[in-house]
This record gives C-alpha cells, sequence and structure tokens, in this order.
C-alpha cells in the first residue's frame, strides 16, 4: 500500500506540472519532423530532423529568461545576420572525413555535380521521451550514409536536458557503430560537436575572413563590426580570445551580451571520451566546437589520431553545454565540469 500510494503521489505530481505548465515538457510534432522542448510552457530548443538539412540538430537554443543564442541562418533569415557555412545549424554532431566522406560541410549550398563527395545523417526514430520538472530526455536513432545510400555509421543518440541554478544544460550521449566495414575518421579540422551562435556573440572583427574546406570551396567571413559583436572566449587552460583555436582543455567558454543580457555559453567534454581532453576548434566568426578527432591540424603534427572501427565496434561520446542568459565566472564553470566528469550516462 506504500508503494502503490506512493507512485500514485509521482503521477499526480506529474500531472499537476504539465497542468501547470511548469517544468519541461516535450512535444512532437511529426509533421514539421521536430520535437520541442518546452520549460515552463516556453521554448527552449527542438530536436529537428527536417530533410532540408544534412543531419539532425537542435534549433533553436534559448536561454532561461527567452534569449536566442543560435545563429537564425539557414533556418531563418534575420537582417543583418551573417550567412556563411549554411551546414552551421543549431547545435549538431558530425565529422569532415569519415571512409572519405565529408559529413561536416554537406549543404544545399553544395552543387549536385560535388554530391558524391558528401555525407547525410538521416533521422531514424524516436525511441523514447519523458519529461518531470527539472529534466527531460530524448532518445533517437539515426544512420549515416554515403550520397549513394550506403551506410557507414548506426548511431544512437539520448538529450538529456536539464535545468539547474538557472542554467539549460544539455548532454549529448551518442554511441556510433561501425556497420559494414571498417570506418575510419580521418585526423582532420572540421568536427565534431558544435553550435554555431548568434552575431552578437561573435568576437568583434574588423576584416573579412577566408576560410577553405578540405573539397576546395572557399568561404569569406565578412567583419562582424565592433558595435553588434561582443563575444570573447575563455578556457580550461588560461588562453582566451582566437588563442583557444587549436587548444586543449576540459571546457571553454563563450562570454558576451545579447538583447541586453550577459550571455555564457560552455561546452565540456568528458574523460570518458576518446580524444579526452579534447582541442578547441573555436572560431570569432561564431563557430564554437570541439574535435577530440582532428589532432594533427591543431597540434601541428606534433599529435595525431585516425580514428579507425572495425565493423561492429561501437564508440561512446558524451558532451555537456551550459546555455546561461547571466555571466557565470571560470569557478562556476570549472565546477559545473567536474561534475559533468564524475557522472555516468
Amino acid at each position: 500500500m506504500k508503494y502503490l500510494l506512493s507512485a500514485l503521489l509521482t503521477i499526480l505530481s506529474f500531472m499537476g506540472n504539465a497542468q501547470s505548465g511548469k517544468g519541461f515538457r516535450l512535444v512532437a510534432e511529426p509533421a514539421k519532423k521536430q520535437v520541442n522542448v518546452l520549460y515552463d510552457g516556453k521554448l527552449l530548443t527542438a530536436y529537428c530532423y527536417t530533410d532540408s538539412i544534412a543531419k539532425p540538430f537542435l534549433y533553436p537554443v534559448n536561454t532561461l529568461n527567452h534569449i536566442t543564442v543560435t545563429r537564425g541562418f539557414p533556418v531563418k533569415y534575420i537582417p543583418g545576420e551573417s550567412t556563411d557555412h549554411p551546414h552551421h545549424v543549431g547545435i549538431w554532431l558530425n565529422y569532415e572525413s569519415v571512409n572519405g566522406i565529408d559529413f561536416w560541410n554537406n549543404s544545399s549550398a553544395i552543387p549536385a555535380s560535388k554530391k558524391d563527395h558528401y555525407g547525410t545523417i538521416i533521422h531514424n526514430q524516436i525511441i523514447s521521451q519523458s519529461a518531470a520538472q527539472n529534466k527531460a530526455q530524448l532518445q533517437v536513432t539515426a544512420t549515416w550514409v554515403n550520397h549513394s545510400g550506403e551506410q557507414f555509421l548506426k548511431e544512437a543518440t539520448t538529450y538529456y536536458f536539464e535545468v539547474q541554478n538557472g542554467v539549460f544544460l544539455i548532454t549529448r550521449s551518442t554511441t556510433l557503430t561501425a556497420l559494414n566495414k571498417p570506418v575510419v575518421f580521418k585526423d582532420v579540422k572540421d568536427g565534431f560537436f558544435a553550435i554555431r551562435v548568434a552575431k552578437e556573440l561573435e568576437m568583434p572583427a574588423t576584416e573579412t575572413k577566408t576560410f577553405t574546406d578540405n573539397q576546395g570551396n572557399v568561404t569569406r567571413v565578412a567583419a562582424s563590426g565592433k558595435n553588434v559583436a561582443t563575444g570573447m572566449y575563455y578556457a580550461s587552460n588560461g588562453l582566451k580570445g582566437d588563442a583557444v583555436w587549436s587548444s586543449q582543455g576540459t571546457w571553454a567558454m563563450l562570454k558576451g551580451v545579447k538583447d541586453g543580457s550577459p550571455i555564457t555559453i560552455a561546452l565540456l567534454d568528458h574523460p570518458s571520451n576518446t580524444g579526452y581532453p579534447t582541442y578547441w576548434h573555436a572560431r570569432g566568426y561564431g563557430l564554437f566546437a570541439l574535435n577530440p578527432l582532428g589532432r594533427s591540424v591543431f597540434s601541428n603534427g606534433k599529435d595525431s589520431l585516425n580514428l579507425t572501427m572495425q565493423p561492429g565496434e561501437s564508440k561512446k561520446f558524451i558532451y555537456r553545454i551550459l546555455i546561461a542568459g547571466k555571466d557565470l565566472n571560470e569557478t562556476e564553470v570549472k565546477k559545473s565540469a567536474d561534475a559533468f566528469a564524475k557522472s555516468r550516462f
């Protein structure tokens, strides 16, 4: 009787939260190919698997005080916002060279004549979803395929959404399993887990920069403008600004101001991951990424890792991102990173 009463109270509490709009709620919209993640009735993010983007992604990403920290493009056009790198969208995970196929740079901007060089991550299924007061969970599967449909990897991903001390936490646990033949993640620059931030969170820049991907495609990124961009990177290794790029560390954060509110975004690595501690692929123009597999590029050849997985072999990658509509100092981020390092998923 005691256990039945306890279970009943738990159910009633959950129903009360749902009816009052308090806490987390996951709302699937199959027609739009997305699952909305709501907190206290407001959108924090959505898991999106639209056919027009070459991988599943989280978009938009909002703080608890309802400020969008992700760039709108290519999903939504915002006047004055940059439109470079159309493959940068929301929060995502993929890689530049998987058996020679480029998953990172694939987008609608790639002409049909070049598509054979690019891969797509196809959403398969929503396995489960659950939500409570301060936690929610979404489990999905996907397949990594080349342009002809050949399957390289099976992906099983669980997103853990949490609210702690006024901060929105997203933890992604992804298991990749090689399918019919060995899979090689070549040691390259572009990967692996990333967010593309809004223009206001870019670092101030006064000149146009040029970037070339592994297929020879050239992208020019316009100057951000000192009056708009407010971002600055800080890392666990003590470096800041542009110096964070290509360095190693257990966490890094981007701080700035948007819509009159201080913003902090932090990426945390987990000690169980291959390539820990990760290298930071953090660009001043708004790409904030970690890449544990592209070690030769970031270390000028002093380190290397060409990860090879045999058929049936699996690798798990676990990362966390903090989204705060307030200023978090380095001590607070380190404390969160230390707690994350002790967590098991």
